[in-house]
């Protein structure tokens, strides 16, 4: 590749964090509003489906749920090619518009006692838009955080990414146990369950204004400056999608289903008061949230192709005993989900720095949010309704070993992984 002298300037370490820093805060926000939904999905259940069945309502909301990820690789590969041609910071301002509509809409839409089952059509559009504003908000700040992370470093920087997830999912979580503790059932059945939505909405326009300063990433503009490419050859680009694929398929399924699902299972099958369950699950994100700059920075050093090779073994081993030491008391819940974290925290640091190590700058960007989304959809977003229906079918012990096959699949990607820690991103 060769490169003309019109790029500008690479951006100060200064300005790289700032620009970092804005990154993050609509990072947090937007899994924030995504996983607002996924803590109120009873009382989202009950208001927007018919409550005749309550169990198929439970079923309804989590299917909608899983609609939305399968948006996400339509979002990832529409922004990302435009994040590839017009830039980063242009596709992550227009995710966040885009996520906060979606959560603004949740936040004052009708019930279904009040306009039927177009109550649940408003739900399902507005669930369509923010899983598009996702796949392609998390595949463009994977590239993002990726490229303006100095290269002995873009392991720790990376983590950064992660952490706005658990720190997105910890405010919504805390936020829960505020609303239920402090407002009667029958109020957050109501209405309580609207204020996050709303707030999201609100608090979408500081991420606006954050990120409207920040620095394109240098190595984009080196690429839109170069005069000469070099062909990739599309046997290198699919095969390094389907190790990605099965890379991250373990990874996202224990995440969602540690994060997004595992209150709503202790409340709904071992009784749980989900006063109780959902500041249990607060507790264990925020200590795996902590641990993420950690193993992130130790992948700079060992590389991160064992960071993966660490969850595989984990998660295999510890999937079904976690699970099963759940009951009705807080406690079960807080020492299974945090050792069940810190094991997923691992490899979930050094997704943003693989990921991005892993295609070419000119189309990095859509190729992980083909990637990734379609991982997330497919293993991630479904998981909530997965569980949910084999306990009902009686075949809980089945997930248990779903998961497990794909965190072996994880390990066996990581296998045929090239280690890549430390390369230059415009050099792959």
């Amino acid at each position: 590749m060769t490169v003309s002298s019109s790029a500008p300037p690479a951006p100060t370490l200064a300005s790289r964090k700032k620009s970092l820093l804005a990154s993050a805060v609509g990072n947090v926000l937007e899994w924030y509003e995504w996983s607002a939904y996924a803590v109120f999905a009873p009382f989202i259940a009950a208001a927007m489906f018919d409550k005749g069945d309550p169990v198929s309502a439970l079923l309804s909301t989590l299917a909608v749920f899983a609609v939305g990820f399968l948006m996400r690789p339509l979002g990832g590969i529409v922004f990302g090619r435009i994040a590839d041609r017009r830039g980063r910071k242009f596709v992550l301002v227009t995710t966040m518009l885009t996520m906060a509509a979606g959560s603004l809409l949740i936040g004052i839409m009708p019930t279904y006692a009040a306009v039927g089952a177009w109550a649940s059509v408003l739900l399902l559009l507005a669930r369509v838009m923010q899983g598009f504003a996702h796949g392609g908000e998390s595949a463009t700040a994977y590239s993002y955080v990726g490229e303006i992370a100095p290269a002995n470093r873009r392991g720790m920087w990376g983590s950064v990414a992660f952490v706005a997830i658990f720190g997105g999912s910890v405010i919504a979580y805390s936020l829960g146990g505020v609303i239920t503790s402090t407002l009667s059932e029958s109020a957050v059945g109501q209405w309580g369950w609207r204020i996050p939505f709303l707030l999201g909405a609100v608090l979408a326009l500081v991420a606006l204004y954050l990120r409207r300063s920040m620095d394109e990433s240098d190595v984009f503009h080196g690429e839109q400056a170069a005069t000469e490419s070099t062909p990739i050859p599309r046997r290198t680009v699919v095969r390094a999608i389907v190790l990605m694929i099965g890379m991250t398929s373990g990874i996202t399924a224990a995440h969602y289903t540690w994060t997004s699902y595992v209150s709503t299972y202790a409340i709904t099958q071992k009784g749980m008061n989900p006063d109780t369950a959902y500041w249990m699950l607060v507790i264990a994100q925020v200590i795996a949230l902590i641990s993420l700059p950690f193993f992130g920075r130790l992948s700079d050093s060992i590389g991160r192709r064992p960071m993966l090779a660490a969850f595989a073994v984990g998660m295999f081993a510890l999937q079904v005993p976690l699970t099963m030491m759940i009951t009705d008391a807080g406690w079960t819940l807080l020492l299974a989900t945090t050792a069940a974290l810190l094991v997923v925290a691992a490899p979930a640091s050094i997704l943003s720095s693989t990921l991005s190590e892993s295609f070419p700058t000119r189309l990095r960007t859509q190729a992980i949010g083909f990637a990734y989304s379609f991982s997330v959809a497919v293993f991630g977003g479904t998981a909530p309704y997965l569980n949910q229906l084999l306990l009902n079918l009686d075949l809980g012990w089945v997930f248990g070993v779903y998961i497990m096959a794909l965190a072996a699949l994880t390990g066996v990607a990581a296998w045929f992984m090239k280690e890549t820690k430390g390369i230059a991103l415009a050099d792959v």
